[in-house]
């Protein structure tokens, strides 16, 4: 089975799911669309067992996802704007962690931004060595994290070196990623990674169902609950109503490098 809506490819081969981020000539950056197709895909994962885990890459030996697509945050006018994108991406997030089978992200190049996050949501991470993993927004855009997407991350690696990698707006490779937990297996090549994911897939394919979802929800449950309800709202209109994310957007698509104004 394989259906397309060109920018995300799903198909499902001798019980595995392969989602495929297809905009390699964007470095497969996010447009709406393809987050609300890659939610749709991980929530409506059939119950019969003809999908029994799915692996999520990009298109192309650039990048995983760089991002969400720069160009659409033009259209944000009002604070509504930019708290509805945010409550849609941990929606998107959220459906990526609650599908029911084993997620494995194979990574290679970029992962940055809401890539980053969907990494981060998957159950195992893979990648090859060009791996460079993070969120550059304090040195392009300008704006912000969720609480929920800022948990996410914190739950693998922590507190502290979330906040490093933020404040310092750097991208860590393979290595580091490794040393830190972040990834689970570095691979030398693109193929070879690959490889590796559909054998990882295969393997626990043949594992107890059950047990690999009771264990999905439990963590996801601890995760939570150690999340108190927080309010963000008032943070993410600072950010995205602000002169610096307008001069930032501005900025990144003119391929110079940003003013800031702090207002």
């Amino acid at each position: 089975m394989t259906t397309s809506s060109e920018e995300l490819i799903y198909e499902v081969r001798d019980g595995i799911g392969r989602i495929t981020l297809n905009r390699p000539q964007a470095r497969n950056a996010l447009t709406f669309d393809m987050y609300e197709r890659l939610a749709e895909v991980c929530s409506t994962v059939p119950s019969d067992r003809s999908v029994k885990a799915i692996i999520v890459t990009g298109a192309g030996d650039k990048a995983f996802a760089a991002g969400t697509d720069i160009s659409q945050f033009r259209a944000f006018k009002t604070p509504s704007d930019a708290l509805s994108y945010e409550e849609k991406i941990d929606a998107v997030m959220t459906a990526v962690e609650r599908c029911p089978v084993p997620t494995i992200a194979a990574i290679h190049g970029a992962c940055t931004g809401g890539g980053a996050g969907i990494a981060a949501a998957c159950d195992l991470r893979l990648t090859s060595k060009d791996l460079k993993f993070g969120f550059p927004i304090a040195r392009t855009l300008g704006n912000c994290l969720s609480t929920s997407n800022l948990m996410r991350l914190v739950s693998l690696v922590g507190a502290g070196r979330t906040r490093e990698l933020i404040f310092t707006a750097r991208l860590i490779g393979a290595d580091e990623a490794s040393a830190l937990g972040l990834v689970s297996e570095v691979l030398g090549t693109q193929e070879a990674l690959m490889a590796r994911a559909e054998e990882l897939a295969d393997q626990m394919a043949t594992f107890a169902p059950l047990t690999l979802r009771a264990t999905k929800e439990a963590l996801r449950r601890l995760k939570e609950a150690q999340q108190s309800v927080l309010e963000d709202r008032d943070l993410i209109e600072m950010c995205y109503m602000s002169e610096d994310f307008r001069e930032g957007l501005e900025a990144f698509l003119g391929k110079r490098r940003p003013d800031w104004k702090g207002r």
